[in-house]
């Protein structure tokens, strides 16, 4: 018959002792059952605070979380800004000066030109109704009326409305002189084709022939050169 060895009886105190490694992990030396409560109590405590501060965490994240989604909702989607180092700034469209020559010199014509401008006072109460710039004597427009002066070029405005046959002869006007040329024929037509035959284009342009300071003198022009249907005028010199 063999014999079992016999553990020893523990006391009370010896049975309640915590092992060595959770003694040393609560930092306190164990010695009775009083010291071990304490222990216990310290590790709860530390695990509670353990928890609170996880809590307080988890707490603070949704919060963020919370704070973004409302901001989101509200503000809609964002896009980023484009980095103003990678922008290709386009350079501003420019009017070529051609165009915008042309453009300013409209501006000015349709400005210097009036419809209204009352030309009857200013001509020559001659069967012909001649015009002469105040120091400009009766001579020159004898000389024009004579045809001594040759006619260098002529502009037609029949069949343009008003404003066009105001844009075309001021433009003409204003060319020729730059160009040096001094005599030139501007056909208005008769008017027969007007309503009541009246010549309407005939009376604005010599309105507008007037207001041009290029324009020293005027008179109908003779029958061969269209007679009243057409004016033969003198322009100021170039001074280029």
């Amino acid at each position: 018959m063999s014999t079992r060895p016999v553990k020893p009886k523990l006391t009370p105190a010896q049975a309640v002792t915590p092992a060595p490694a959770k003694a040393a992990a609560a930092g306190v030396k164990v010695g009775s059952l009083g010291e071990l409560k304490v222990v216990k109590k310290a590790i709860a405590e530390q695990a509670r605070q353990r928890l609170q501060h996880l809590s307080e965490q988890t707490k603070t994240v949704r919060q963020k979380t919370s704070d973004r989604d409302l901001f989101v909702r509200a503000a809609g989607a964002v896009k980023p800004l484009p980095d103003k180092r990678n922008m290709l700034h386009k350079p501003e469209q420019k009017i070529p000066l051609a165009m915008q020559y042309q453009k300013d010199q409209k501006a000015v014509l349709k400005e210097a030109i009036s419809d209204d401008f009352d030309v009857s006072t200013l001509l020559d109460t001659d069967e012909n109704l001649s015009f002469r710039r105040p120091g400009i004597g009766l001579d020159v427009t004898r000389k024009l009326r004579r045809g001594d002066w040759t006619i260098q070029r002529q502009i037609d405005l029949h069949g343009l409305r008003r404003d066009e046959a105001r844009e075309a002869l001021g433009s003409f006007i204003g060319q020729a002189q730059q160009h040096g040329i001094r005599c030139v024929r501007v056909i208005h037509g008769k008017g027969l084709g007007s309503p009541g035959k009246a010549p309407i284009l005939k009376s604005r342009v010599h309105g507008w022939l007037v207001q041009k300071n290029e324009v020293l003198a005027f008179v109908q022009a003779k029958p061969a050169d269209g007679g009243a249907g057409a004016l033969v005028v003198l322009l100021t010199a170039s001074r280029s």
